[in-house]
C-alpha cells in the first residue's frame, strides 16, 4: 500500500503501517514538490499578466502554539515521521488567501492565492510557519484565509499575519484564529478564517458572503450522529445525561427540560439511549464539547479547570479511602481546626507525584517514604477572626457582602403567607408574629411603621423547599425543612437577626411541623438558635451553588453560547463582543456534569437536597429565572433593594445604602453598558440596522426557542427592534458571565472554606423536632456535640473544601474584564478607544473599592476582624485571592 492510497481517505493514526515509512515518505515528496510546482506557477502566471505591474507581495506567519498533546504527538506519535518530513519540505500548511471581490467579469468568486507555509521559529511554546504570495492586480483586500492542515494531528492555531509590502505604507492585517485545525486526514473540508475587519451581513464583501454562510452550516452540523472529539458542531438537547440507571436504579435522574422540570438546554453530544431510560443518555468519561471550547490542551498544567478534574479524579477517590466511614462526623471543634494545622494524613498514589504536581497548595509531601498529606490554608475570614462564624452580626453582614448576596430582599407583605397547597402543605400563615417581631426590635417601631420605612428583609426558602422536605428525609444522611429568616435594619445601616423559622410539612398521621427560634438569653434557647442558623445556612448554600451559581450563571449562559456560534458569523462585531466573555464555559459546564452535578456527584453527595438537588434547581428556574430580571438593576428592583430614582447614581436608590455588592456591583455594570453602548452604537448608526440585522435576529430567536425552550412564549423576552434594546441584552449576558459570576463564585473557598461557617448539608433535624426522650436529653447534656452532629461529616467537608479551594483559584493566564484589547478592536480607532475608556473606568472602581474598603463608616464592609468585600473588585493576581473579575465564566 502506497502513502498516495493511504493519505486519499481519513485514517487513524493507528492504522498507518511505519514499517513503510521510508518509501512512504519519498512518495509523499514527489507529491508535494508537484503540488508545490503547481502552486508557483499560479503566483507566477498571475504575475506575469499582471500589465499595470501593480502585483502585491504578501508574507503570511501563522503562529502555532505548541500543547501537551500536540508535543507528544510529535514526538512519540505513530504518525510522528511522516509528519516530521513534511515539516522539513515545508509543507506543514496550505493557505489559500480569498479576496473580498467578486470576478467583475464571471460575477464569481476570485480564484484563492494559494501557498505552503514552512517552519522558521520557535520560542517558548510557539512556532512560527511562513509563505510568500504575489497578489495579482486588480486581486483586492485578502478578506480570509482558507486553511489545511497537512499534519496528521491536529494544530492549535492562534494567529494568521499578512505582511502585505506592496501598499504605500506596509501593513499586516491581522486573522485572529485561536482555533484548533484538524488534519485534513481527519477532514478534508478546510478551515475558513476571516480577517479581523468586521462586518454586518448586510455589509459582507461579495467576495465572502458564500464562505460566510459555509461556515455556519459547517458548526450547526445536521443533528445527527454521535459527536467526535475533533468535531466543531453546536447543538442542543435536554440535561438527560446526569443519571446513570444502566449502573443501578437508584442513580436514575429524570430529563431536565421539557414541560414536567423545565431547564436551559446543553450542547448536544448524540451519545446513544441508556437501556433502562430510553429517555436518557448514556454517560462516558469524556463529555463532547465541541473543540475550540475545550480548554484542557490549551491552558497551562496550573489551569484552575484542569485542577479541578485531577481533584475530582485523583484526589477524592484517595481521600474517601483515608476517612473509610462516610457518615463519621467531627467529634470536637478542634478536630475541624486540625485540618488547617495537622492536616488529613492520605495513602501516596500510585502515580508518584501526582498530587504535588496539580494541587501543591492542598497536599504536602511528608517525605518520599511517608504517606501524603492534605493540609488545607487557613480561609481569611478566620485567620481574621477565628469566631466569627458564630456571631449574629456576621451571619447578617454576608447577606449583603458575603458568597450570596443575591438572596436577600425586602419582606413587602405581611404577614408572611405562603403560596403553597395548604391542603398538602398544611397551614400557611408564618408564626413569625407581629409581636413576635415588636417583642424582637424592642419596641423601637411598630411592624406596620418597619414596612413603611423598608426596614424588614428576609430570607425565604420556604415555598421552594418545602415540596422537597418529606422526600428528602427518606434519604439517610440528610434533613430538610422550608425556612424564613428575618431581619431588621438597624439605624447604623447593619442588618440585625430577629427570627428563624422552620417548617415540615404533614407526613403520615403527622401534621405540620414549624417552630420559630429567636435570639435568647437562656442556654438551651441559644443551642437551639445556632443549631437553627445552621439549617439556614446549609438552604442558604444549597441556594446559592444550585440557582445563584449555577444555574443563573453556568446553566443559562450555554445556549447563548451555542446560537451564537450557529447563527452569528465569526466576522460579526456582536459575535466579536461576546467571544471573550464565552470562553471555556462549555468544557467547565462539561465537567459539572461528569462529575459535580450528576447523580452520586459531588453536589448530591455533600448538599442537603441530596439526589433532589438539580431537580430542585429546575423548580427555581420554573418559578423565578426571567431573562429581564438577570440585569444587576433589575435584579435589586424585583427584590426590593432598590427603587429607580433618575435623580440617583446609576438611577437607582437602594434601600439599604451600606450594601457592598451592589454599591460595587452598580459601577461594574455602568462601566460594561458604557462599553456596550459605544461598541453597538458604532456597528448600528442606524436604529434600523438592528431589526434587519438577519443572523443577529436568528441568534436572538435561536436564544429563546431552542435554548430556553421552555420559556419560549414568555412575554418578558426583549424584542431587538433598537439599538438601546440591544445593548441591554448584551450588557446583561456579560454582567452574568463576568460580573455575576465573579460576586459568586471567587469568594467560595475565603467563606465556606471553614464549613461552619457554611455548612452545605443539615444532617440532623432539630432536636425540638418529636424528639425522643434520649435524644434530647442527650441534647442537654452535650449540645455542642449536637451541633457538630448536625454538620457535614468528616468525608463531605473536606470534599466539599477541597472543590471550593479549585473554585476559588485564578489561573495564571486568566482573562479579565477590560484588561486584554481584541485584536478586532484594535484595528479600529472608534472601538480601540471606547475600550480604552473601559479599561479606566474598571481602574477607577479599583480605586472606589480600596478607598470603600478603608471607610469605617461602611460596616457592612469595614470592621474588626471583617475580611474587605473585593470580590468585584476588576483584576487579581493568580490563585485564592478574593478578588477579580474575569471576562468568563471558566472555572
Amino acid at each position: 500500500m502506497t502513502i498516495n492510497s493511504l493519505l486519499q481517505k481519513p485514517t487513524s493514526s493507528s492504522s498507518l503501517p511505519i514499517t513503510n515509512t521510508k518509501n512512504s515518505i519519498l512518495a509523499a515528496s514527489v507529491e508535494v514538490e508537484e503540488a508545490e510546482a503547481a502552486l508557483m506557477n499560479t503566483s507566477i502566471s498571475s504575475a506575469e499578466n499582471n500589465n499595470n505591474n501593480e502585483a502585491v507581495t504578501v508574507k503570511a506567519v501563522v503562529t502555532v502554539k505548541i500543547t501537551t498533546g500536540s508535543l507528544l504527538s510529535n514526538l512519540f506519535g505513530l504518525t510522528a515521521p511522516l509528519d516530521l518530513f513534511t515539516d522539513l519540505l515545508g509543507k506543514t500548511f496550505l493557505l489559500e488567501l480569498v479576496s473580498t471581490e467578486l470576478d467583475p467579469d464571471i460575477g464569481l468568486e476570485k480564484k484563492t492565492i494559494q501557498g505552503y507555509a514552512h517552519k522558521v521559529t520557535r520560542i517558548d511554546d510557539e512556532v512560527k510557519y511562513e509563505s510568500s504570495f504575489t497578489l495579482p492586480a486588480g486581486f483586492g483586500e485578502v478578506g480570509a484565509v482558507l486553511f489545511e492542515n497537512q499534519h496528521h494531528e491536529e494544530l492549535y492555531i492562534k494567529t494568521i499575519h499578512l505582511h502585505i509590502n506592496g501598499f504605500p505604507d506596509p501593513s499586516v492585517v491581522t486573522v485572529p484564529c485561536d482555533s484548533w485545525a484538524h488534519s485534513k486526514y481527519v477532514n478534508p473540508d478546510k478551515r475558513i478564517f476571516f480577517t479581523s475587519k468586521s462586518y454586518l451581513p448586510s455589509e459582507t464583501p461579495s467576495g465572502l458572503k458564500r464562505l460566510r454562510e459555509l461556515e455556519l452550516q459547517y458548526l450547526r452540523g445536521n443533528g445527527e450522529g454521535e459527536r467526535k472529539t475533533s468535531d466543531r458542531i453546536y447543538d442542543y438537547d435536554t440535561y438527560n445525561d446526569l443519571g446513570n440507571p444502566d449502573s443501578e436504579d437508584d442513580l436514575a435522574r429524570p430529563v431536565l427540560g421539557g414541560k414536567e422540570h423545565p431547564y436551559p438546554r446543553r450542547c448536544r453530544t448524540g451519545r446513544p439511549r441508556t437501556k433502562k431510560d430510553p429517555l436518557s443518555e448514556e454517560r462516558s468519561s469524556s463529555v463532547y464539547v465541541p473543540r475550540d471550547e475545550a480548554f484542557a490542551e490549551v491552558k497551562q498544567l496550573t489551569f484552575a479547570a484542569k485542577t479541578l478534574k485531577s481533584v475530582l479524579h485523583a484526589l477524592l477517590p484517595q481521600l474517601e479511602m483515608s476517612l473509610i466511614n462516610p457518615n463519621l462526623g467531627f467529634p470536637y471543634f478542634t478536630a475541624i481546626d486540625s485540618l488547617f494545622n495537622e492536616g488529613v494524613t492520605m495513602p501516596k498514589p500510585k502515580t508518584s507525584g501526582l498530587f504535588q504536581s496539580v494541587i501543591p497548595r492542598l497536599v504536602k509531601a511528608v517525605s518520599d517514604s511517608q504517606d501524603d498529606l492534605l493540609l488545607f490554608e487557613t480561609p481569611e475570614i478566620i485567620d481574621r477572626d477565628k469566631f466569627s462564624w458564630f456571631r449574629d452580626e456576621e451571619f447578617s453582614r454576608q447577606t449583603l457582602a458575603g458568597l450570596n448576596p443575591f438572596s436577600i430582599e425586602l419582606v413587602k407583605e405581611w404577614p408572611l403567607k405562603s403560596k403553597l397547597d395548604p391542603k398538602i402543605y398544611g397551614p400557611p400563615e408564618s408564626l413569625i408574629t407581629t409581636e413576635l417581631v415588636e417583642k424582637e426590635i424592642r419596641g423601637c417601631m411598630t411592624v406596620n411603621e418597619a414596612l413603611k420605612r423598608k426596614k424588614m428583609f428576609m430570607l425565604d426558602y420556604h415555598d421552594l423547599l418545602m415540596p422537597y422536605v418529606n422526600k428528602v428525609r427518606e434519604i439517610e444522611g440528610t434533613t430538610l425543612y422550608g425556612s424564613r429568616t428575618l431581619f431588621f435594619l438597624t439605624e447604623e445601616g447593619t442588618l440585625r437577626l430577629v427570627a428563624i423559622e422552620l417548617t415540615r410539612p404533614p407526613v403520615g398521621d403527622k401534621p405540620q411541623w414549624k417552630q420559630v427560634f429567636t435570639p435568647t438569653w437562656d442556654a438551651t434557647g441559644c443551642w437551639l438558635w445556632r443549631l437553627a442558623k445552621a439549617h439556614v445556612c446549609a438552604h442558604d448554600a444549597g441556594y446559592h451553588q444550585l440557582v445563584i451559581h449555577w444555574l443563573r450563571t453556568h446553566c443559562c449562559t450555554e445556549p447563548y453560547i451555542i446560537a451564537a456560534n450557529r447563527q452569528l458569523s465569526a466576522m460579526h462585531p456582536i459575535y466579536r463582543l461576546l467571544l471573550p466573555h464565552f470562553r471555556y464555559t462549555m468544557e467547565i459546564n462539561a465537567l459539572a456534569r461528569e462529575s459535580l452535578i450528576n447523580a452520586g456527584g459531588i453536589i448530591e453527595t455533600s448538599f442537603s437536597p441530596a439526589k433532589y438537588s438539580i431537580e430542585l434547581s429546575s423548580a427555581a428556574y420554573d418559578k423565578f429565572w426571567r431573562f429581564d430580571m438577570e440585569a444587576l438593576p433589575a435584579d435589586l428592583i424585583r427584590r426590593g433593594m432598590a427603587v429607580e430614582d433618575p435623580t440617583a447614581e446609576h438611577g437607582l436608590k437602594l434601600t439599604i445604602e451600606d450594601y457592598p455588592f451592589a454599591n460595587d456591583g452598580l459601577i461594574l455594570w455602568d462601566a460594561i453598558k458604557e462599553w456596550v453602548r459605544d461598541y453597538v452604537n458604532h456597528y448600528y448608526p442606524d436604529p434600523t440596522l438592528v431589526e434587519n440585522d438577519q443572523e443577529l435576529q436568528a441568534w436572538w430567536t435561536e436564544v429563546r426557542t431552542k435554548g430556553h425552550a421552555d420559556k419560549k412564549d414568555e412575554p418578558w423576552w426583549p424584542v431587538l427592534n433598537t439599538p438601546d434594546n440591544l445593548i441591554h441584552v448584551l450588557t446583561t449576558i456579560i454582567w452574568v458571565t463576568a460580573g455575576h459570576h465573579a460576586a459568586v463564585n471567587f469568594g467560595q473557598y475565603m467563606y465556606a472554606g471553614y464549613f461552619p461557617n457554611r455548612p452545605t448539608i443539615a444532617r440532623t433535624n432539630m432536636p425540638t423536632e418529636d424528639p425522643s426522650e434520649e435524644y434530647f436529653n442527650n441534647f442537654l447534656k452535650k449540645p455542642e456535640s449536637a451541633l457538630l452532629m448536625c454538620f457535614p461529616s468528616q468525608i463531605q467537608a473536606t470534599k466539599v473544601m477541597a472543590v471550593l479551594d479549585v473554585l476559588s483559584n485564578h489561573s495564571p493566564d486568566e482573562e479579565y474584564l477590560g484588561e486584554k484589547m481584541e485584536s478586532s478592536w484594535a484595528e479600529n480607532p472608534v472601538i480601540k478607544a471606547a475600550f480604552e475608556r473601559f479599561n479606566g473606568n474598571l481602574k477607577k472602581l479599583e480605586a472606589i473599592i480600596d478607598e470603600r474598603n478603608t471607610n469605617i463608616n461602611l460596616k457592612n464592609r469595614v470592621g474588626a476582624g471583617v475580611v474587605p468585600y473585593e470580590l468585584l473588585k476588576p483584576f487579581s493576581k493568580p490563585g485564592v485571592t478574593g478578588m477579580g473579575v474575569p471576562n468568563s465564566i471558566s472555572i
